[in-house]
């Protein structure tokens, strides 16, 4: 069986910023829209809302929002998300005792790791998260909290030369 990348929100939003803006690296979007028809990537509703229900300070027309919601239906995990796994996740990976602060700022990441965990063998993680074991309580990170788990937990990077995402752009002698 095949690995199923779970993405974070800012895997979408990092790459269309900083990498592979949609309007010049398509080719990358076209890739993940197929690994998402293929069943090889997914996005969970948590984070598909993440990316669709910007903050107010993001400007309005966005290419990547607009994507997202025109390739909904390929890229978005058709699954809930098991409420016994989230609270493990976010009491043993995070802490017990979180103020509703700590809730805000940790977000929705325990939902990928619960998502992860329902085919720990099969699911892998991905965000632009970088780890910092020394962080605590609302301040760690998904590779960390990953690891605690057992999750597999990746980069972009590590997403693309493990799918082997390639462009045709060739040049032309």
């Amino acid at each position: 069986m095949p690995v199923l990348y779970l993405l974070d929100a800012n895997v979408l939003i990092d790459a269309n910023r900083d990498y592979y803006p949609i309007a010049r690296v398509p080719e990358f979007w076209d890739w993940l829209l197929e690994m998402g028809r293929q069943g090889r990537i997914k996005i969970p509703q948590e984070f598909f809302e993440e990316v669709i229900l910007p903050p107010p300070t993001r400007e309005r027309p966005d290419p990547l929002v607009d994507w997202l919601k025109a390739n909904k239906g390929a890229l978005v995990l058709d699954e809930e998300a098991v409420v016994e796994l989230v609270t493990r996740v976010t009491e043993q990976g995070y802490a017990s005792n979180l103020t509703d602060e700590d809730i805000v700022k940790i977000g929705r990441d325990p939902f990928l790791v619960a998502y992860a965990l329902v085919d720990i063998q099969n699911r892998s993680v991905v965000t632009t998260e970088h780890s910092k074991p020394s962080k605590r309580r609302a301040n760690r990170k998904l590779p960390d909290v990953s690891r605690d788990f057992n999750v597999h937990c990746i980069n972009t990077f590590a997403l693309i030369e493990e799918l082997d995402f390639r462009t045709g752009w060739r040049e032309q002698s």
